[in-house]
């Protein structure tokens, strides 16, 4: 259709020539591939958000061990020392580092994956690319850190259990971890563009979710104490934050098997899938929205 001066309107120029609109959504298998197309992408940016993170520091990427060592030295003293929850557990240390280092890895995907977007506005509205590498790339930068942390763990398991072969089903455990790390922050990518004050809300969630999870103390055993129905273990249980630390204790301690939770790595196998793909769907819905204004 041409204008009133017959030149051609800018539709039928991007008809005439294939040109569609940067913001529009991909079906969703072209999506995933053009996704994969810029892994590099998401491996570069996530490697310089870990330099970035310590850069200032005068102690700089030392504090990728120091911080997570501080953070257990805290909740120990806390609970296992003043609330005397590390009575009647075997490796109270160990049992805590796996507990702490398994819950912060979600929580930080989380919380961090929330303001992916927004912190990256000027490039989401500069450059068009699929806008699930920002989240993805803060995944990665958070499975940098988890790794740091299981090299601890390993160490102090080590020194006090000694090693065993059944450290080897860490690996599954942390990508099922992973897959479901990927899902959640995906979802609270896409709410925390549009709902801002997500990131204010996230802080109480989180802490709710970690007392609830057994990280200081043994699920199984402490609600028998408390003489709880036996349906509250196979609720509780279902909480997929407990289950992939179940598993990661059953994989490091000989003496975690007496309270191990019911079905772990069935529920954990579940989580992942579901939130993975729940999560990229979910994702992927919104895409031709983030970046306007």
């Amino acid at each position: 259709m041409s204008g009133p001066t017959g030149t051609t309107s800018p539709a039928e120029l991007a008809e005439r020539y294939g040109l569609s609109k940067s913001s529009i959504r991909p079906p969703l298998s072209s999506y995933l591939r053009e996704l994969w197309s810029r892994r590099q992408f998401v491996l570069s940016y996530a490697t310089a958000r870990t330099y970035a993170m310590y850069a200032g520091a005068r102690l700089g990427s030392i504090w990728q061990v120091l911080t997570p060592l501080l953070n257990a030295g805290v909740y120990y003293l806390a609970f296992g020392v003043l609330l005397g929850t590390k009575n009647g557990i075997d490796n109270y240390v160990a049992f805590l580092l796996s507990g702490i280092f398994v819950f912060t890895f979600t929580q930080r995907c989380m919380t961090e994956g929330s303001r992916s977007l927004a912190l990256n506005l000027s490039l989401i509205r500069t450059l068009h690319f699929p806008r699930a590498t920002l989240p993805l790339a803060y995944v990665l930068n958070e499975l940098n850190q988890m790794l740091v942390s299981l090299a601890i763990l390993f160490v102090v398991v080590g020194f006090t259990d000694g090693p065993a072969w059944r450290w080897f089903l860490i690996a599954p455990a942390m990508v099922l971890q992973m897959m479901f790390n990927i899902g959640i922050t995906l979802v609270f990518a896409r709410i925390g563009t549009f709902v801002s004050d997500v990131t204010q809300l996230l802080p109480f969630v989180t802490r709710t979710w970690l007392y609830a999870s057994g990280i200081f103390f043994s699920l199984p055993a402490k609600l028998e104490q408390l003489n709880a129905p036996s349906w509250v273990v196979q609720v509780l249980a279902f909480n997929p934050i407990s289950a992939y630390i179940d598993i990661v204790r059953r994989s490091l301690l000989q003496e975690h098997k007496q309270n191990e939770l019911p079905h772990a790595w069935t529920i954990a196998i579940v989580w992942s899938f579901v939130m993975l793909a729940a999560g990229f769907w979910y994702f992927w819905r919104a895409e031709d929205r983030y970046g306007r204004g």
